[in-house]
């Protein structure tokens, strides 16, 4: 039965049982006190006109056909006052099981809408166009960087396809130059898998907490990238104290090099200068990356932090050449740890990147 029927249901046997009971009522209130023999009553001085009283059986002759049909009547109008009311209640429900059917098969620009006033049916209707919301900006989401993503890969697998087939064509050009082409373009192809599978990892949130200290890792990640920043004539700060987290040291330390790196390569083209700050507050730790560099439009930047931009100026080298992932990877870190990633372009050119992370 369907639940339109089985509100029916409640709504007629309700009725009944409220029949049922009134004359009940009316049986122990009144006719149980009608006497079931016949009294005379004679007139007298203060009885102005005889008679005589009717009898409990006559009482219920009269009364039980008027009470059978009064029954049979909230029967049926029980059923067909509750199969509306029913209707009625559940219609916002049907709505909503449309709503779902069409997600269902992949539609999910379809929203509910619900008007009236806030009950529950309201904010489930509410509930469902909200999660519909979400989850239509994450398939766009995943289809965009799907497409992205098959971009990027495709670039150094057509480069290596194309090197292969000139070296067929022609067997006494350089190899030496071919193998060298052919192992930077497979490196960029190797580093863009791993990205994204960090990128996907740290958006699943599948890895296990433990606690770390910033600092430690921000003076690790430095001593790391040092050669780099000395080839780029770079300066490297870290300033600050101890700022402990709970999260993946490997995924922690993965965010602390893209944004240590981004802001080397992203630097002026030689003497600039990166800090790194760490510091603990009373809920939270922060680091905070800055370097010196480019103005940035304040209208890029909140467009940073998704896959594959880039921005519009890069001075990169070529064995540095990313993908535009870094602060995606960033990001998806940063919120698989329940962070916040805050982006502010420096007036005299460059970035400052903050991340605020649960202390540990």
């Amino acid at each position: 039965m369907s639940t339109r029927f089985r509100l029916t249901l409640s709504y007629a046997g309700f009725l009944m049982l409220a029949g049922g009971l009134l004359l009940a009522t009316v049986w122990v209130f009144l006719l149980r006190y009608v006497p079931d023999q016949a009294l005379l009553r004679p007139a007298g001085p203060h009885v102005p006109v005889g008679g005589v009283f009717p009898v409990r059986s006559e009482l219920l002759r009269a009364f039980a056909p008027k009470a059978a049909a009064a029954i049979a009547f909230l029967l049926a109008f029980g059923l067909v006052g509750g199969w509306f009311l029913a209707g009625r209640m559940l219609a916002p429900l049907t709505r909503i099981t449309g709503a779902a059917r069409q997600a269902g098969t992949g539609s999910l620009s379809h929203r509910i809408r619900l008007r009236g006033r806030r009950d529950e049916f309201r904010e489930l209707a509410d509930a469902f166009d909200s999660m519909l919301d979400r989850l239509e900006a994450h398939v766009a989401e995943q289809k965009r960087f799907s497409a992205n993503a098959s971009h990027e890969l495709r670039t150094p697998l057509a480069i290596s396809r194309t090197l292969l087939d000139v070296a067929l064509k022609d067997p006494t050009r350089d190899r030496d130059e071919l193998l060298e082409r052919l192992h930077a373009a497979n490196t960029r192809a190797i580093q863009l898998t791993e990205a994204l599978l960090v990128l996907g990892r740290g958006e699943r949130g599948s890895f296990a907490r433990e606690a770390v200290d910033l600092s430690l890792v921000a003076e690790e990640v430095t001593e790391t990238l040092l050669p780099l920043a000395e080839q780029r004539r770079t300066t490297l700060e870290v300033t600050g104290g101890v700022a402990p987290v709970a999260g993946s040291a490997e995924l922690l330390t993965r965010m602390v090099t893209n944004l240590v790196q981004n802001a080397i390569v992203h630097n002026l083209p030689a003497d600039g200068t990166v800090t790194i700050h760490t510091e603990a507050g009373d809920e939270t730790s922060v680091l905070r990356v800055s370097n010196t560099g480019p103005r940035l439009p304040q209208e890029q930047i909140p467009g940073l932090t998704e896959p594959f931009r880039r921005g519009a100026e890069r001075v990169r080298t070529d064995e540095h050449a990313g993908a535009g992932l870094g602060l995606a990877i960033v990001h998806s870190i940063v919120r698989a740890h329940e962070g916040t990633l805050d982006l502010t372009a420096r007036p005299a050119g460059g970035l400052t990147v903050t991340v605020r992370l649960p202390s540990g």
